[in-house]
């Protein structure tokens, strides 16, 4: 049955504070302005609103251990997984992924993705912003200005607002390592700072643990975990940190303007007499019609237990909720911490504390759009920062094997916005380790999930200084669609 509007669900303007007000004011007035008034001509014409859910797996997913099984392999190859069969004739996947086999006909797999690094970092900036060259300068450790733009900080430049909401959104956390490096490429680089992407930052920095917690919370090295700290907050929106330097709002004159402006919501804030900007800002946390849509704790429970009552499974159900309010693009980082770096204890993690939630809130993602008449336009895209090695390793000290980094293939997982199910494009060799057919690139993966906005790969978007750059070097993966 199709979800209520926005409109008639209880009222949450009551559950915000003044200082709510006060922070979302902040943020749309730097944010909303930034917002290009262009839509491609690709996806404008009379063509329903189309969207993309982009799940991304930091610490790279084990594509033995998932979507591309190598059950005839040497044990060394393999691995301790069986392979099960889907709904789809010949298609095969680990037996850790038992509902998204049962929903084969909507998915599609690319097991040929393939790029030249092998270092978290560096296969984070290609994966991120679909571009296989590093940037003049790269640091590993932070972001720079001279990186490539993430996909979500260009599709912000290109695609207009939905009402108050922004056309692309991030959760729900930053890319952050456990040591407190940043991770480059999620941010917007070259386009400028004020074109950062925005985050909605629903689960704290966590340095210690990893998984889909409370329920699958997990160590790498030493197994099941507990932190009573860790809580989801969907209403908790972030201004960018580059627009709370000092200097960038010295330089605009909005230091003192936006001091007296928070004075002012402040004192407003019941009254909802705002001028246009903070009255755009001020809705996204006080509009019922918009903030019901974060509020994930409304949803019916039978709907948050199909998702799962964890981390991941929240993660996607506010991003069916976002998409339907009208956001473009969201994507959704499932797992902190490069949770899905699986060098020690592979299987165990994998078994444990990974491929359950994740297959569950896939599985519930796909059935929810289609519920709502969403799937045919909506385009869900998995995959991590790069693929694992095909030999099984083990670290010194560890008292279970695992698999290094390798970014010479992965499996990238697509599903819905026309996608046809059941189809695989490309494939890698028989241990897993290099494409044997039609090898796709980052590229291609990026300009896939462009082709799912109906942007053409040629549109163009400029840096600070205005030098032109063309949205995608590559071309939606063929085979993907029929007729493709």
């Amino acid at each position: 049955m199709p979800r209520e509007p926005l409109s008639s669900r209880r009222d949450t303007t009551r559950l915000l504070s003044r200082r709510d007000a006060v922070r979302a004011g902040s943020i749309g007035m730097l944010g909303l302005a930034e917002l290009a008034r262009v839509r491609s001509a690709a996806g404008a014409s009379g063509q329903p609103s189309r969207a993309v859910i982009f799940i991304f797996l930091s610490g790279g997913l084990a594509q033995h251990e998932s979507f591309d099984p190598k059950p005839d392999g040497p044990l060394d190859i393999r691995g301790d997984f069986a392979a099960i069969s889907t709904r789809s004739a010949g298609v095969r996947v680990c037996e850790h992924l038992p509902m998204l086999a049962a929903r084969s006909e909507r998915w599609a797999l690319c097991r040929s993705l393939t790029h030249g690094s092998n270092e978290h970092s560096a296969g984070h900036h290609i994966m991120l912003t679909g571009r296989s060259d590093l940037p003049t300068g790269f640091d590993p450790s932070r972001p720079k200005p001279t990186d490539w733009p993430s996909i979500p900080a260009l599709v912000s430049s290109i695609l207009p607002s939905h009402d108050i909401l922004p056309p692309a959104i991030v959760l729900p956390e930053k890319i952050v390592h456990r040591t407190g490096r940043t991770v480059p490429g999620q941010f917007a680089g070259m386009l400028g700072r004020t074109r950062e992407p925005w985050f909605l930052e629903c689960s704290p920095y966590n340095p210690v643990t990893y998984g889909a917690y409370p329920e699958y919370l997990f160590h790498h090295a030493t197994g099941a975990a507990t932190q009573e700290s860790l809580a989801f907050r969907p209403l908790e929106l972030s201004i960018p940190q580059s627009l709370m330097e000092g200097r960038l709002l010295d330089r605009i004159g909005l230091r003192d303007r936006l001091d007296r402006q928070r004075a002012e919501l402040e004192r407003t804030a019941e009254e909802r007499s705002f001028d246009r900007y903070r009255g755009m800002a001020t809705s996204l946390l006080l509009d019922p019609d918009v903030s019901g849509a974060f509020d994930i704790t409304q949803a019916p429970p039978e709907l948050r237990e199909r998702y799962g009552e964890n981390a991941f499974g929240w993660s996607l159900l506010l991003a069916a909720r976002l998409v339907e309010a009208g956001v473009s693009l969201v994507q959704v980082n499932l797992g902190n911490n490069e949770a899905w770096d699986t060098h020690q204890s592979a299987w165990t993690n994998l078994r444990r504390f990974l491929l359950p939630p994740m297959d569950r809130a896939v599985s519930a993602l796909l059935d929810d759009l289609e519920t709502r008449g969403l799937l045919d336009t909506t385009l869900v895209a998995m995959a991590g920062e790069f693929g694992r090695t095909p030999k099984i390793s083990t670290l010194a000290g560890a008292t279970e094997a695992g698999r290094d980094h390798w970014g010479r293939v992965q499996t990238a997982f697509f599903a819905g916005g026309g996608v046809r199910g059941g189809t695989i494009v490309g494939s890698s060799d028989r241990f897993g380790g290099e494409p044997a057919s039609d090898p796709q690139r980052p590229e291609d993966f990026a300009a896939t999930l462009y082709h799912g906005l109906g942007l053409r790969p040629d549109t163009v978007w400029h840096d600070e200084l205005g030098r032109p750059f063309p949205l995608s070097d590559g071309r939606p993966i063929p085979g993907l669609w029929a007729g493709a």
